[in-house]
């Protein structure tokens, strides 16, 4: 996961970003508030952000009032660096966007934790963000499969009716019946796909993953279910 630092003190920035290199980070380094900003804003940027409060022209309250208001913006997690202490003052952090913050001189142990708290909220906010993209996806074709029903029962229905008046040796009839065959597999297939409510993917050309239709459609709703 990618870490931005903004930290104008040349050695405090070395070794935080050394820290977090160690610690398996891949570190955007910058010495202002201005190069965080626009850091930030770049495609692929990091997710999470450590932000010195006291920082030359613009400083990292300014940084993550900033960031709250762009809207193209993912998932970002900002901690303040500070050495205010003061209720007054973490209440202002927190209320210009800031999610948490360290007061320094920081423990390592402390950092890490707060760290690794940060890392799990964006993978959680990354899944749901996920999850709700998926169930927007599995409502449109649910309704689309609702739209497909009906066509799809006449022509099986017609089909049915069709055979019956046909002589089963009838090369036709064979031509039909496959047709009706395929038919009531793709109604079968939308069906199922109704009833997906939640879902279960599984391998499919190589490294890419699709829903498992036939597993998901089996899949009880959220509150009957245990796993």
């Amino acid at each position: 996961m990618k870490v931005l630092i903004a930290e104008d003190e040349f050695i405090s920035r070395t070794i935080l970003e050394a820290i977090l290199t160690k610690w398996g980070f891949e570190v955007v380094a910058t010495n202002d508030g201005e190069s965080a900003l626009e850091a930030m804003k770049q495609p692929n940027a990091p997710q999470l952000a450590l932000l010195d409060w006291m920082m030359p022209g613009m400083d990292g309250l300014a940084v993550c009032q900033e960031l709250r208001t762009l809207k193209s913006r993912d998932t970002v997690y900002l901690i303040l660096l500070t050495s205010k202490s003061e209720r007054g003052d973490i209440v202002q952090g927190l209320e210009a966007g800031a999610d948490d913050y360290i007061a320094k001189p920081y423990n390592n142990e402390e950092l890490r934790a707060r760290v690794h708290v940060g890392r799990r909220m964006i993978t959680i906010q990354n899944e749901l963000r996920e999850w709700e993209k998926l169930q927007g996806v599995l409502e449109m074709a649910g309704a689309v499969c609702h739209e497909l029903n009906q066509p799809l029962q006449s022509i099986s229905g017609y089909s049915e009716l069709l055979l019956l008046d046909m002589n089963e040796d009838d090369t036709k009839y064979q031509m039909l019946q496959k047709i009706k065959s395929q038919v009531d597999r793709v109604a079968q297939l939308t069906r199922k796909i109704m009833k997906i409510t939640r879902y279960q993917s599984k391998p499919y050309a190589g490294e890419s993953r699709i829903i498992d239709i036939e597993y998901s459609s089996q899949i009880k709703k959220e509150n009957d279910y245990h796993g």
